[in-house]
């Protein structure tokens, strides 16, 4: 029998094709690496369910996300909604950082690179601990895995 934390964790993640849909080669390639670093190492619980591993299928309607977490066998445990409206300012920042960046690498000294990745990464942080907020008493999981939920987010916004 596997221990309990050996469950508390995600072994899929997976897109609802009618409200997502498939991104531009560029999106797909940043929304399967932020699955793959996401189930590689992660600590997602329900609270007050005793399942798990689980599976979590993420679906878009209106301007809301929903988690629908199913235990392995694929069953629903339970959905949550999660409006997107809060993350808005976030995302809108961290992605004009991304683009000087991007913008960066090409013309400036490692000294500039670096103070706009630690902005970059400064607005990922604030994203993760927004989310981990937002899903307080609904999904448990950890900083990293709050993070790596919330780049999940951010591949899903990306315009390539």
């Amino acid at each position: 029998m596997e221990e309990p934390a050996a469950r508390k964790k995600l072994i899929t993640v997976t897109f609802d094709e009618n409200s997502i849909g498939r991104g531009n080669p560029d999106q797909e390639h940043e929304r399967a690496i932020a699955i793959y670093d996401l189930v590689e190492q992660n600590c997602f619980g329900v609270p007050e369910h005793d399942g798990g591993p689980y599976g979590l299928h993420i679906a878009l309607h209106d301007a809301k996300l929903a988690f629908e977490i199913r235990d392995e066998g694929g069953g629903k445990v339970v959905t949550h909604i999660l409006s997107l409206t809060p993350f808005r300012r976030i995302l809108k920042d961290y992605f004009m950082v991304c683009e000087s960046y991007y913008a960066a690498i090409r013309t400036a000294t490692p000294n500039q690179i670096e103070a706009i990745d630690m902005g970059r990464r400064a607005l990922h942080n604030d994203g993760a601990r927004l989310l981990a907020e937002r899903l307080k008493g609904k999904i448990e999981c950890d900083f990293d895995t709050a993070r790596r939920i919330f780049t999940l987010v951010t591949a899903l916004h990306w315009k390539g």
